[in-house]
């Protein structure tokens, strides 16, 4: 090699050395501190229920769910605890990574009100409205294979990530799987949500609306599949919303096969199971 094709060679390396640097460094990392009592612990799946008061800088009070990863910290959590806790946020995940027992004199936890729709069993049926105000029921998608979540427009947190996950997932599908599979995003606050505002909210996040269904109803019809589907009471008289950050994988007969909680399922990992279930 000539000294100038090394000269050359030695500013390639170092330019892809540089850019792999910033893209390792370039994601925003933010903590919060909050308080709230814990509802429910899902220790098999490294997820806690709190009801929490307002999140300075980040959302206001309601009841959601979080992932604990670090089992260490999961190991000190029990329901009806008041604590303080460390939440993470990075672009492509919202967990809890530290905690503080403050009393274990709590409100009794809710433990099993959440997250109950059975596994492999025919999934409880929808009739509402998608972005376009047409009408869709779970009826109208058998035959496909669904992934279905729930959001909220103005939600600060979690469910744009969760849109991001799943917005990369439809993109790598294969073109004959992606003929087989719809996502499904169900609003938790019907209030507010129209399907103006849903539309809105998938466009701006790059969802292909050919083969997703974003829903909206009227408060007594959403809370009846957030019920249905053990994901909460949705808006509460006081304002604010009870929900877990969760995922249901639909089979084309209508029955749940899978359920993901939280965000720590990456889109790799739901495109290979679906490849896997529906080979």
């Amino acid at each position: 090699m000539n000294l100038h094709r090394r000269i050359v060679f030695s500013v390639l390396v170092a330019f892809v050395l540089a850019a792999c640097d910033v893209a390792e460094h370039s994601e925003k990392i933010q903590t919060f501190r909050a308080r709230g009592t814990i509802e429910t612990v899902l220790v098999d799946q490294h997820h806690v229920v709190i009801d929490h008061d307002d999140i300075e800088g980040l959302m206001p009070a309601m009841t959601m769910s979080f992932d604990v990863p670090n089992p260490a910290v999961l190991s000190k959590m029990r329901d009806g605890q008041e604590v303080e806790f460390t939440l993470e946020l990075r672009n492509r995940s919202f967990r809890i990574i530290g905690v503080e027992v403050l009393s274990e004199q709590g409100v009794a936890g809710r433990s099993g009100s959440f997250g109950e729709a059975p596994h492999d069993e025919i999934a409880p049926g929808f009739s509402l409205r998608d972005h376009d105000g047409k009408s869709v029921s779970l009826a109208d998608l058998r035959g496909k294979w669904l992934l279905v979540d729930f959001v909220y427009t103005h939600c600060p947190g979690p469910c744009p990530i969760l849109t991001g996950v799943h917005v990369d997932v439809q993109r790598a599908l294969p073109a004959e799987l992606r003929e087989r599979v719809h996502l499904v995003s169900i609003s938790l606050d019907p209030a507010r949500d129209t399907p103006e505002l849903m539309k809105a909210y998938a466009l701006a996040r790059g969802a292909d609306l050919s083969g997703w269904s974003f829903l909206t109803g009227s408060a007594s019809e959403i809370n009846a599949v957030l019920s249905d589907y053990g994901v909460g009471s949705g808006v509460q008289a006081n304002g604010e919303i009870e929900h877990l950050v969760i995922t249901f994988l639909i089979d084309d007969q209508g029955r749940i096969q899978k359920r993901y909680l939280g965000l720590e399922h990456t889109p790799e990992a739901l495109v290979a199971e679906l490849e896997r279930v529906t080979a």
